[in-house]
């Protein structure tokens, strides 16, 4: 239960809320939420959090004034134990929009209040885009009557301006690659085309882009927050908690009285709040500078977990697999990965100082992969892996040619990994049996590239001649380095027919 009076926290938010964050989903409650609880159950807060939706407004209504703004935090480790608590931290819930005029009345009012020192955001990384032909008709209607969400926080930016031109931190914490300057870029482009059209003045983008008035924060994001899961609502249903429903809004959002996750955690953030911030850095959020960030980013992207799920759903989807953590427990996978991280990679790794590479690693083997309650597949991982095999096998490939004192044919799980995402393209698993391959924007060119090859025959040393050379699936040309042997090589052997995709992964993993 929470260990404070939730009523004075109410109060004191609405009189100086100083943390507003849009986007109200499962990483906000499970993750934000849950650390703005830390700190008022510590009494290193007064204030609780202020969220807005500005997308579906039924999450407000079903999931959060359905149950005064409270609501369950299960986190479900990896041991097979569960944590359950009340969260109170979120004070309001809004429904963010110019045609609502009294929840967007109380928005301004918090964005006109000097006490503001942070906005942040879980939007996703498609709320950042504003060539979509919906965001560029709405740009048009100006601050007063725009209705999607980048406009409408661009507006709330300019009557802070109006107010007195406080100071204030604009933080996307949404799980992409330089977050902040995609929201930088977004809000400051409109406004932008609100001064050509008149709306705002040449001060208000003076201020908009002076990072001692408003600064955009980068950040790193990681923790697994799936949507809520009928087997915690059965726990929950089992301990006497009568609200536990799952509701699909019209938005096909997920939404109850419940928010599901995992208990690893990581938040990385630039530390450039002109206005203050809330000392998260007491309840384990790391602040630093942008450079560390970005090599927090690089370090998982690149090493730490990325590429072992990529690497084990593609393997996962050819054996037969359907959730993570039954492929945890097969001793190949397991060593499979193992073996890419802390051998292949960690030899490369960026370090950002902060967080031990080696450790993230051993959490994502030890507690992330084999949590049986995440109810994460290799089919869903498996998704758009043309767009995630340059960053995830190019970059520790490219680090370890332009390293003179390592050996890219040490390299075992790499070439394993390539030749299998190829093997996968076939379309065929590992018993023989047909699957329908995950969603992949390249899936047709990449297939039609290795047209002549089926599955159970030999190839000729040049069928792979296309696929290999697409650098805009490897980052480099696959090939014509010193790998393409040993891809050829595996996927020759994955290909003999039933089976041999699992010999090949034995004979891998002991090499």
């Amino acid at each position: 239960l929470p260990h404070f009076d939730v009523m004075a926290m109410r109060e004191k938010t609405a009189e100086n809320c100083r943390w507003v964050h849009f986007g109200s989903g499962n990483i906000f409650r499970a993750y934000l939420g849950a650390k703005m609880q830390d700190l008022l159950d510590r009494q290193l807060a007064e204030e609780g959090i202020v969220v807005g939706e500005g997308f579906d407004w039924e999450m407000i209504e079903k999931g959060y004034h359905k149950f005064d703004n409270l609501s369950i935090d299960v986190t479900l480790k990896g041991d097979g134990t569960v944590e359950k608590r009340i969260l109170a931290s979120i004070a309001e819930a809004l429904r963010c929009s110019t045609q609502l005029p009294a929840e967007w009345e109380r928005m301004s009012d918090i964005f006109c209040n000097p006490a503001l020192q942070m906005a942040s955001f879980t939007i996703t990384e498609k709320g950042y885009s504003i060539t979509a032909p919906f965001v560029q008709e709405d740009i048009p209607r100006g601050p007063e009557k725009c209705i999607t969400i980048c406009c409408m926080v661009t507006a709330l930016i300019y009557k802070r301006f109006l107010a007195n031109a406080f100071p204030v931190a604009i933080v996307s914490m949404d799980n992409c690659s330089r977050n902040g300057e995609k929201l930088r870029n977004a809000i400051v482009s409109i406004a932008n085309k609100w001064n050509e059209m008149g709306f705002v003045s040449d001060d208000f983008i003076a201020y908009l882009t002076d990072e001692q008035k408003v600064s955009f924060p980068w950040s790193m994001i990681d923790k697994i927050t799936p949507r809520p899961d009928p087997s915690v609502c059965r726990m929950l249903q089992d301990d006497g908690f009568a609200d536990a429903e799952v509701v699909v809004t019209s938005c096909h959002s997920y939404v109850s009285s419940f928010v599901n996750t995992e208990e690893c955690e990581y938040l990385v953030i630039e530390d450039n709040f002109p206005n203050g911030r809330p000392a998260l850095d007491k309840v384990g959020v790391y602040f630093t500078d942008r450079d560390t960030v970005t090599k927090v980013e690089r370090m998982k992207v690149c090493t730490c977990l990325n590429p072992l799920h990529t690497a084990m759903s593609i393997a996962g989807c050819l054996l037969g697999y359907n959730k993570i953590s039954d492929e945890m427990k097969d001793p190949d996978i397991v060593s499979y990965i193992r073996k890419l991280g802390y051998k292949e990679g960690l030899p490369v790794v960026t370090d950002p100082g902060i967080i031990s590479p080696k450790s993230f690693i051993d959490d994502v083997v030890n507690k992330r992969l084999p949590n049986p309650f995440m109810p994460d597949t290799p089919q869903r991982i498996a998704t758009d892996t043309s767009q995630k095999l340059a960053i995830r096998f190019g970059e520790t490939v490219k680090s370890y040619l332009a390293n003179p004192s390592l050996d890219v044919m040490d390299l075992k799980c790499i070439p394993f990994a390539c030749a299998s995402w190829i093997r996968y393209l076939l379309a065929v698993n590992d018993d023989g049996a047909a699957f329908e391959p995950s969603p992949d924007p390249l899936l047709d060119s990449a297939r039609a590239d290795i047209s002549g090859v089926s599955f159970g025959t030999d190839i000729a040393d040049d069928d792979l001649d296309r696929i290999l050379a697409r650098t805009d699936i490897w980052g480099y040309d696959l090939g014509a380095s010193k790998l393409k042997p040993a891809v050829v090589s595996a996927f020759r052997k994955m290909n003999k027919g039933p089976h041999a995709v699992r010999k090949t992964l034995e004979e891998t993993v002991r090499e």
